[in-house]
């Protein structure tokens, strides 16, 4: 199934923000204890893209803001994200990431 990822992308104070989720999330809260999130579309947006697309843009951002299991798990692979930072909020993966320049 192509076109599985919901994204958007925008610039905020300098960075190249990227708010990026599986497209089934989009619109659903998940609680967990303290831990709560909103997929909300006015932040993680309404267009859908291809891995493809999701990856080429990971490279571009300067923050990303992650949720979902096909999502976070490209952004591992890729080795944007270490797994080890990977919280769960009643069992979906979220993810933040931030590109530190040297």
């Amino acid at each position: 199934m192509p076109n599985r990822i919901t994204m958007k992308m925008r610039h905020v104070h300098g960075e190249v923000l990227l708010a990026a989720a599986d497209s089934e999330l989009v619109g659903k809260e998940f609680r967990e204890g303290r831990l709560h999130i909103r997929v909300d579309p006015n932040f993680y947006g309404e267009i859908k893209v291809s891995e493809e697309m999701f990856i080429t843009s990971l490279g571009m951002c300067t923050i990303a803001n992650l949720v979902g299991k096909r999502v976070v798990g490209i952004a591992i692979e890729k080795e944007f994200v270490d797994p080890e930072n990977v919280i769960y909020i009643d069992g979906i993966p979220h993810a933040q990431y931030a590109k530190m320049e040297e």
